[in-house]
């Protein structure tokens, strides 16, 4: 573990989060934590790194994110030694979607939208976590209205594997506190009104007082905008994607053992 200083609260958050990755690591050595770099994702990779067992990383290409997400690949190579596993859409369904519906069809309809997303990133994310029993996500309950019932831990039942979200509770004041305190680097875009960073014709700045995720898809209703990722956070509490909550301990022994 790293020795840091951080007010009560903070040190108590930092230890259950590398508390809780053990624990992930212990029962699946096969987990992957999946990275779109923004900031909850490069803090879990600087505690990640730190693990006896680190968690591969990926992070999901769609062919239109920021100059800055992308050269946080180089970042965290050099500064952790992970080299992030960078996973592309099949070209030849984006060549064909554009063909069909033109480059910019995700702004006309949610449907088109979806199926951009699809190709672009539920797709690559069904490859790359095939024959995984784990993943780890930084999503927070805070961070939108199709989150705020997120659990630690979850069935993914889109992908047929268990689900981690080990900063569920966090906010986002707490992660940035943590991440300037251990000089976590971060997404230059999140200090230019940015708080949620997708594909870039995708993805505005947030106005004060809109919730983390407004920027994305802002076009859209606000209850429509996950991309096919995070199916499940679109179910109720205790529907299909979504098991009911028990201590994250005993779904961890229960699910190494299963």
């Amino acid at each position: 573990m790293v020795s840091i200083t951080l007010p009560p609260l903070l040190a108590a958050r930092w230890a259950a989060l590398q508390e809780r990755l053990v624990a992930i690591a212990d029962a699946h050595p096969d987990a992957l934590l999946a990275s779109s770099m923004g900031m909850e994702d490069t803090l879990l990779i600087h505690a990640a790194a730190h693990l006896p067992r680190p968690p591969g990383v990926f992070m999901l290409d769609t062919g239109r994110l920021h100059a800055e997400t992308l050269a946080l690949v180089e970042v965290v190579r050099a500064r952790y030694g992970i080299e992030t596993q960078v996973v592309r859409p099949d070209p030849q369904a984006v060549r064909a979607h554009v063909m069909a519906h033109g480059e910019f069809a995700f702004y006309e309809d949610v449907a088109l939208r979806k199926v951009c997303c699809g190709i672009r990133k539920v797709e690559p994310l069904r490859r790359v976590l095939d024959g995984h029993t784990a993943w780890i996500t930084g999503q927070r309950r805070e961070q939108s209205l199709t989150r705020v019932e997120l659990p630690e831990a979850q069935w993914d039942e889109t992908f047929g594997l268990w689900k981690f979200n080990p900063l569920a509770c966090w906010s986002a004041d707490e992660v940035r506190a943590v991440v300037r305190a251990l000089d976590v680097p971060y997404n230059p875009l999140h200090d230019r009104g940015y708080p949620s960073i997708g594909c870039d014709p995708c993805t505005r700045t947030v106005r004060p007082g809109e919730d983390p995720r407004a920027g994305r898809w802002w076009w859209e209703q606000r209850d429509s905008r996950e991309c096919g990722l995070h199916a499940g956070n679109l179910s109720s509490h205790g529907q299909p994607g979504v098991r009911p909550r028990v201590p994250l301990s005993k779904v961890i022994t229960e699910t190494s053992t299963s």
